[in-house]
């Protein structure tokens, strides 16, 4: 489905922060990406989607090469992004937003249901507007919703958890699984929770600005679990798992 091949970023300081990545992410999966802090996740996530354009290598999507797309062109061949802290659109409603996503009007019970999936309550939020009234986590969950109305092929999230309470985050746990079981559309999400983790079909570990190991997820994550990867120069479990 999505291929990277032979994937490098610098950034404007000089700073090689992706590395040579060679990555194929398959359809119909939920992957998990993870590591440590600045290995260069956000940046790979954001090249996937266009937001950034790689200095060396290519991308490609059903052998097709999108490496020159912008984002507005990826989104229209089917693929989603969730920001780690997403954007706020003055004058533009709830509704709208969604409605926007989906690319068809809704009715308030199909509405009621994206908000209920994230924790939020349609009558106190549909008509509101997106801009500094709302709490990040409010925005973040808003955004997540208008990922579910797109049903876009392949859907990019920078670590959902960020910025969700607890009983939201259980929500959408749920909401992930329930995309990866209905919706028939591969999922990527950055995290470093091992509940999101624990439910991946594959786990991509990268650091550094590379891939340092992938593997099938419950194997992936018991490895991280025993240590394993503690001496292949790259962190410790409590900077894994945000504890």
């Amino acid at each position: 489905m999505l291929e990277l091949q032979n994937i490098c970023w610098t950034a404007s300081d000089g700073k090689d922060v992706l590395k040579n990545i060679n990555l194929t992410i398959d359809e119909g999966k939920l992957i998990a990406i993870t590591g440590p802090n600045g290995g260069g996740k956000t940046t790979l996530a954001k090249v996937m989607m266009g937001i950034e354009k790689p200095t060396a290598g290519r991308i490609l999507l059903d052998g097709e090469d999108i490496t020159d797309l912008d984002v507005t062109q990826r989104a229209r061949k089917g693929i989603s992004f969730a920001f780690q802290q997403p954007v706020r659109f003055k004058g533009i409603t709830v509704r709208q937003l969604l409605e926007t996503a989906a690319h068809e009007k809704l009715d308030k019970e199909s509405l009621c249901v994206m908000l209920q999936k994230v924790g939020l309550c349609a009558n106190n939020y549909l008509n509101r507007d997106i801009d500094s009234t709302l709490s990040g986590g409010e925005i973040k969950r808003i955004e997540i919703a208008s990922v579910l109305a797109r049903h876009t092929r392949l859907s990019i999230f920078d670590e959902p958890e960020a910025g969700i309470d607890l009983w939201s985050f259980q929500n959408l746990i749920q909401v992930f699984e329930e995309m990866h079981r209905d919706l028939q559309g591969t999922l990527v999400i950055i995290s470093h929770q091992e509940r999101i983790l624990n439910i991946a079909d594959e786990i991509i570990m990268v650091g550094n600005g590379t891939v340092m190991d992938r593997g099938p997820g419950k194997a992936m994550l018991a490895k991280m679990l025993e240590g394993e990867h503690q001496t292949q120069k790259c962190c410790s479990r409590k900077e894994f798992f945000h504890e």
